[in-house]
C-alpha cells in the first residue's frame, strides 16, 4: 500500500485505475486518517475490496468491477468465474451488474477505461443540471458519501453540492455521520474539507431537530439503485430523511446516473437489500444490519440524472431518455 502525496483535489485515477497486472484503488477504509492505495492483482482481490468496502459507492464499484474483468482477461483467467465473483460482491447497487454486463461484450482494458470516462462525464452533467435545485444561501443536508470517492468522478449528490457552492448557492452542508460505518463522518467530511466548503457533521438522529428548527433548506442524496417507478434504494437512513423532509416541507432530491436505474425493477420491492455483518453495529449484542432502505417515489421531489431533472411521476421521464436500455 503506497501513500498518496497529494489528494486535493481528487482526480478519477486517484480513486481507481487499471495498470498492467493490477487494479489500484484508494483504500477508503483508512480515510480520513491515512490516504493509501490498495493493489488488487486478480478479479478475486477486486471482489474482496468491493465486499470489504475498500472501495464503495454504486458508480465506483461498477468501475472497479469493469477493471477487474479487464484484469482477468489480461491474466487469462476464467471470465465466467471472474464475473461471478465480482457480481456477488455486493447485491444492491445495480451499477455493479450493469458494468459487468457491458464488459461481457468486450473485456478489454480500453473498454473498462471507457466505462470509467463515461461515469466521469455523467457526474459533470448531473452537477450542471442539479444547480436548479438550490436557492442562494442554501443549508443542505446530505447522507452517506456521494463524492468522487463514491463515483470515480466528481460525485453525484456531493458533486452537485460542490457545483452549487461554486455558484454561491450553498452556504453550509450538514453531514449525517451515517452509521454504522460512518461514511458521512469519515468520507464526506474529508471531501468537503478538501474542497474547503463549510460543513458540520451531525448525528443521524439530529436531522429531524435541525429541520424543525428551520436550519435545513434542502436534502440531497445519492442512490444505489432506482426502480423504474422512481423508488430509490440508498444508504440506510435515507427513507427516514425523506419522511422528515416531507413533514417539514423541505425539498428532498436524489442525484444519480442512469447506470443506477434498474429498468427491470418495476418498484422498490424488487430491489435486493444487502445485509451487512452484525458486528459492524455491535460486537456484544445481537444486531440486524441492513445496508440500505427504499424511499418511495412519491417522497422524492426530483431525481437528477445526466439527462436532466426528472419530476414525479417518474415512470416515463426517467426511462425515455435512456433509449434502447428502456
Amino acid at each position: 500500500m503506497a501513500p498518496l502525496q497529494d489528494m486535493s483535489p481528487l482526480a478519477p485515477h486517484d480513486i481507481v485505475r487499471l495498470e498492467p497486472g493490477r487494479v489500484v484503488l484508494l483504500d477508503q477504509r483508512r480515510l480520513p486518517d491515512e490516504a493509501a492505495e490498495l493493489e488488487c492483482r486478480s478479479a478475486a482481490e477486486v471482489a474482496e475490496a468491493i465486499r470489504g468496502m475498500a472501495i464503495r459507492g454504486a458508480p465506483a464499484i461498477g468501475i472497479a468491477a469493469a477493471y477487474g474483468i479487464a484484469l482477468a482477461a489480461e491474466r487469462g483467467d476464467d471470465p465466467a468465474e471472474a464475473d461471478r465473483l465480482l457480481r456477488e460482491a455486493r447485491p444492491t447497487a445495480v451499477n455493479l451488474a450493469w458494468a459487468l454486463d457491458r464488459m461481457r461484450e468486450n473485456p478489454s482494458a480500453q473498454h473498462a477505461r471507457a466505462i470509467h470516462a463515461e461515469e466521469v462525464d455523467r457526474c459533470r452533467r448531473m452537477a450542471e443540471h442539479a444547480l436548479e435545485l438550490f436557492a442562494p444561501g442554501s443549508r443542505v443536508l446530505t447522507h452517506c458519501n456521494t463524492g468522487g470517492l463514491a463515483t470515480g468522478g466528481v460525485g453525484t449528490a456531493l458533486g452537485a453540492i460542490e457545483a452549487a457552492w461554486s455558484h454561491s448557492l450553498v452556504a453550509h452542508v450538514w453531514v449525517d455521520e451515517t452509521r454504522p460505518r460512518l461514511q458521512g463522518a469519515r468520507l464526506t467530511a474529508w471531501e468537503l474539507e478538501q474542497a474547503r466548503i463549510p460543513f458540520s457533521v451531525i448525528a443521524d438522529g439530529a436531522a429531524g431537530a435541525l429541520m424543525a428548527a428551520g436550519e435545513v433548506d434542502a436534502v440531497v442524496v445519492g442512490a444505489d439503485r432506482i426502480a423504474a417507478n422512481g423508488d430509490v434504494a440508498n444508504k440506510i437512513g435515507t427513507y427516514s430523511l425523506a419522511v422528515l423532509a416531507r413533514r417539514h416541507s423541505i425539498r428532498f432530491s436524489v442525484v444519480a446516473p442512469t447506470s443506477t436505474i434498474d429498468v427491470d425493477a418495476a418498484t422498490g420491492v424488487a430491489i435486493p437489500i444487502e445485509q451487512r455483518p452484525p458486528d459492524e453495529v455491535t460486537a456484544r449484542f445481537p444486531a440486524r444490519n441492513p445496508a440500505f432502505d427504499v424511499t418511495p417515489a412519491e417522497l422524492v421531489g426530483a431525481i437528477v440524472t445526466e439527462h436532466g431533472v426528472h419530476r414525479f411521476p417518474y415512470s416515463a421521464s426517467l426511462l425515455l431518455p435512456m433509449g434502447a436500455r428502456a
